[in-house]
């Protein structure tokens, strides 16, 4: 992947291009509906780790205040 050109005929000595033009053509594919599936679960998770942390915190206000 040394030698391999750009779109305008370019030297690209990382293949950046290429990679990027494969992680387009992934995500064209279907590749957005199989990561907003899997991101979900974690977006479930951080919502509940943060309401779980307010209770915590208020928690503790309301022993300090009493």
């Amino acid at each position: 992947m040394a030698n391999t050109q750009g779109p305008e005929g370019n030297y690209d000595p990382a293949g950046s291009t290429q990679m990027f033009r494969a992680f387009v053509d992934d995500e064209s594919q279907g590749g957005r509906r199989a990561a907003a599936a899997q991101s979900s679960g974690p977006r479930i998770g951080l919502i509940l780790g943060v309401v779980v942390a307010l209770v915590v915190i208020a928690g503790v206000a309301w022993l300090a205040l009493k």
